[in-house]
């Protein structure tokens, strides 16, 4: 994207953290901003739209509402934009998408002396970065962190005491880690991903095998980001980097489906719930993508194309 592209986006997701959140808050307290009601949404949802039959069709979804809102309550003109993980593998803090200038989502955080991130349901440690505290610059810098934190997993952090959807304004954390997209999204193993055969082998390859110490490329991204609340399994929505990284979660997707016609638009795997934890039958295409208050459900069959049901978009 140009500059002002990328301005434009980032006055977008400005907007939107200003307008106030539609949420009931009764139940939501802590949310405060159109922003929250993502984070209230994926928090609710989180334990059946991850190692699920549906992963990759709900977090489309929820992606394209996301933009959907930027347009539509924000005059957003462009595109959802994409990170892609392997450019800067090797040290991403210097990608465009985080080094602090007034084009980036912002920068690492200040640094913390910490030991670390608990990741993988607790099977991989991932070390310390540079970072670990509020952050250092860019557009934003100065941004609320509303609710949580709800699974933090960074070494210092602690849950809210008073409960997920609290009221608990802090700052946001960063800890950039070169370690984690070093070890599991670079090109190549980028290229492994969209190459498999069959949603089974994209979704086993995307989502790692914790007990063998492979975090997977999902994972991988969200503990790049590091912090809090970008490594909370529940509020990670809560960083903006989210939606750039699961923008690139949904290309490799889509660039695997466009690799296996015209199987891919009818091919799943797995259960409801996540991990199949607690045992659930399995995903079919008449399932709904709940949204809760942000969109109607929508079958799965009619989110398994980029070019059908409600959307219309190829990626670059």
């Amino acid at each position: 994207m140009f500059a002002a592209e990328r301005k434009a986006y980032i006055s977008s997701v400005q907007c939107l953290m200003a307008k106030p959140s539609k949420v009931d808050h009764t139940l939501y307290p802590g949310a405060k901003s159109r922003f929250d009601d993502f984070i209230v949404v994926h928090a609710n949802y989180s334990r059946s739209i991850h190692g699920t039959g549906n992963f990759l069709t709900w977090h489309r979804y929820f992606t394209f509402v996301y933009e959907q809102a930027l347009k539509n309550e924000c005059g957003y003109k462009g595109a959802q934009p994409y990170w892609n993980w392997g450019t800067w593998a090797h040290d991403p803090a210097k990608s465009p998408v985080f080094d602090g200038s007034d084009t980036s989502l912002g920068s690492d955080g200040s640094f913390v002396a910490h030991n670390g991130s608990v990741a993988g349901r607790g099977a991989i440690w991932v070390p310390s970065g540079k970072g670990g505290g509020c952050m250092k610059s860019g557009p934003f810098k100065n941004m609320a962190n509303n609710m949580g934190p709800m699974q933090p997993t960074m070494d210092g952090v602690v849950a809210n005491p008073n409960g997920f959807y609290a009221y608990n304004p802090r700052c946001l954390k960063r800890d950039i880690s070169p370690y984690a997209s070093s070890t599991w999204t670079t090109t190549p193993q980028i290229m492994t991903l969209i190459t498999t055969r069959g949603v089974k082998a994209f979704q086993d390859n995307i989502n790692g095998d914790f007990a063998a110490g492979n975090l997977g490329i999902h994972s991988a991204g969200h503990y790049t980001i590091g912090g809090d609340p970008g490594s909370d399994f529940y509020q990670s929505p809560g960083d903006p980097v989210f939606y750039l990284h699961h923008a690139m979660v949904d290309r490799t997707y889509w660039i695997h489906q466009n690799l296996n016609l015209p199987g891919s638009l009818t091919d799943l795997d797995g259960t409801l719930t996540v991990f199949n934890n607690p045992p659930t039958r399995e995903t079919t295409l008449d399932d709904l993508l709940g949204m809760g208050p942000l969109a109607p459900e929508l079958k799965i069959r009619d989110a398994m194309s980029s070019l059908g049901g409600p959307f219309c978009y190829i990626y670059l």
